[in-house]
């Protein structure tokens, strides 16, 4: 019985391994790759457009629902303590260090990520991949590249969008429908976000962080999935798993460095 269970921890901890060693070996080829398709705008473009423009309705719009309820639970907290002047402060910070980040890739990796691991699935399962290689072209260069980048360039566009349509929608609601002044709600917000800690820490790098790791989730899964209906669709699901559990997580470690005492 205990050499039964030391055979299989043994060949959990080699399989854990060898999947390390395969995604680290995936990463740096998909890097190099991408330097090389920087030199082809038009894919990058047409990828942009399709995980970037195809996605913006649902970012716009759930923004500003996200706005709308930190508007309304900021005011009747704050106005416990009379301090409803720093709604527009409260929900800046609020958007620019976490939910705008997190909600928009959570959001991305459900509707684009997933687009992503299918589209390589079904290559894989028709063939299309192996037609390639045998043709002379790198799928990595040719397909996956390109795709990689257009997620490093949307996914922080679409995180900067969903923060100010945010902060829109709070202050339409706070300052139109509750009657905040509105010149403590800009004031207050202009003075206490720090451009450097709160916009580029909290938006353009966390997004960042994210679109790696989506990016490079939904395709390797896509890649490595199985070369049927059932592979790809069991494919999809898994990358919209794995992806949240990473954005999470690493929203956490980046949270604790950038803004605690870590």
């Amino acid at each position: 019985m205990i050499i039964r269970l030391l055979a299989r921890l043994g060949a959990w901890i080699r399989q854990v391994v060898n999947d390390l060693g395969f995604s680290a070996r995936f990463m740096t080829q998909l890097l190099l790759s991408s330097l090389r398709a920087l030199r082809r705008p038009g894919l990058i473009s047409e990828q942009v457009y399709f995980v970037g423009n195809r996605s913006l309705s649902i970012i716009l719009i759930s923004g500003l629902f996200v706005g709308f309820v930190l508007g309304l639970q900021g005011y009747y907290n704050l106005q416990r303590y009379g301090a409803e002047s720093s709604l527009g402060l409260l929900v800046a910070l609020s958007l620019l260090r976490e939910l705008g980040p997190v909600v928009a890739a959570l959001l991305f990796a459900g509707r684009a990520c997933t687009s992503l691991t299918a589209g390589i699935g079904l290559m894989k399962s028709g063939e299309q991949l192996i037609a390639m290689e045998m043709m002379g072209v790198d799928p990595m260069d040719r397909v996956l590249a390109p795709r990689f980048v257009a997620v490093l360039i949307g996914l922080p566009m679409l995180a900067l969008l969903f923060s100010a349509v945010g902060i829109v929608g709070a202050w339409i609601v706070g300052v139109i429908m509750i009657g905040v002044d509105p010149g403590s709600f800009w004031s207050q917000m202009q003075a206490g976000v720090s451009l450097t800690t709160d916009v580029i820490n909290g938006v353009v790098v966390k997004s960042f962080v994210f679109a790696l790791l989506c990016g490079f989730i939904a395709l390797v899964v896509g890649h490595e999935s199985e070369a049927t209906p059932e592979g790809v669709a069991r494919a999809t699901t898994t990358t919209v798993v794995i992806s949240s559990l990473a954005v999470l997580a690493s929203d956490v470690l980046m949270t604790a460095l950038m803004f605690g005492d870590l």
